[in-house]
């Protein structure tokens, strides 16, 4: 079945703890246009309106920053992703910071919701903290949480304000009132980076996180198939690609919250490249790109868009 990309750019970062993000899509635009692509002239695409002004407002919810923003800004993406899987698109989603992806999972599910969704998550961060474990307060750290609905009180470290609660319950509502995800149906790649409540959590919960030495010592290929395997039962499925799943110090340090020891970008490609050859792929989002934090020019947006070059022919590929 061939499949029709659409572009969501959603240029928000007000979940992320730095600035920044929300140039990551002009970024990655930037450096096609350096290369000679019409990537982004080739494909149908949306922007969805930004809540960004809000830094400049006074926060009082410091477990749970500007989430009232975050809140309205995933309601938003969730019914524009939602709208393009109606209309029998591919909404390749391209995001500042990850706290996004509560949006785009809710919006996959509120058009398909009789479905059941498996996530691939790609990202150095776990990103399953709740305002009541989280030692940041930033909403990209929480989406995890978010769909699976698990506040983590066990591992509770934090008062919460009543303000936070209540918004911190509408994100966990987005899009349908149950969880979008069960915790059986979610993988990792190439987490390393996480705090303690986050790691009890995985524990209890089982999830599977495929290391960047177990991926390169088993390969990518047989990787993917022990995934496809686990998620047998799922009937879609979404693929999240932070950039910060690779390696800072032999990349880039463009990204909010880079990590070292990540994956190369061929590996990241064949990754993608395989997981999407998969026709119970219904979504991909990108996110974290931020070039003011790049101290090699453009370099993060560039290898991003060289690894979306070489995935985009693969969602359109006819099975």
């Amino acid at each position: 079945m061939r499949r029709s990309i659409e572009l969501i750019k959603n240029r928000s970062d007000i979940g992320a703890g730095t600035r920044g993000s929300d140039l990551g899509i002009d970024a990655i635009e930037i450096a096609a246009i350096n290369k000679g692509s019409l990537f982004f002239k080739k494909y149908p695409f949306v922007d969805v309106q930004t809540r960004n002004d809000s830094v400049y407002e006074n926060d009082f919810n410091p477990f749970g920053k500007h989430i009232k923003q975050v809140y309205q800004q995933c309601k938003q993406v969730a019914s524009i992703v939602e709208d393009s899987i109606l209309k029998e698109n591919f909404p390749l989603v391209f995001s500042g910071d990850h706290s996004s992806a509560i949006g785009t999972i809710s919006g996959i599910k509120a058009a398909l919701p009789d479905k059941r969704l498996g996530v691939i998550w790609i990202d150095a961060h776990a990103d399953i903290h709740s305002p009541y474990t989280t030692p940041s307060g930033n909403l990209h750290g929480m989406p995890i949480a978010a769909v699976l609905q698990k506040d983590n009180l066990l591992s509770r470290i934090n008062e919460v304000d009543s303000h936070t609660q209540t918004y911190w319950e509408k994100l966990k509502h987005v899009g349908t009132a149950e969880p979008k995800l069960m915790a059986e149906d979610l993988v990792y790649f190439g987490v390393r980076d996480t705090e303690e409540p986050e790691d009890m959590l995985i524990e209890r919960l089982g999830i599977k996180n495929y290391q960047v030495g177990e991926v390169r010592t088993k390969k990518v290929e047989q990787c993917v198939k022990e995934v496809f395997d686990q998620l047998k039962n799922c009937d879609i499925l979404y693929v999240s690609f932070d950039v910060d799943s690779m390696d800072s110090e032999k990349i880039s340090e463009g990204t909010g919250t880079p990590v070292p020891e990540g994956f190369f970008p061929f590996e990241v490609t064949l990754l993608l490249q395989e997981l999407i050859r998969s026709e119970k792929v219904v979504c991909m989002e990108v996110v974290e790109v931020n070039p003011l934090l790049d101290h090699h020019g453009n370099r993060m947006a560039e290898v991003t868009f060289d690894i979306l070059e070489q995935v985009a022919p693969v969602i359109e590929s006819t099975e």
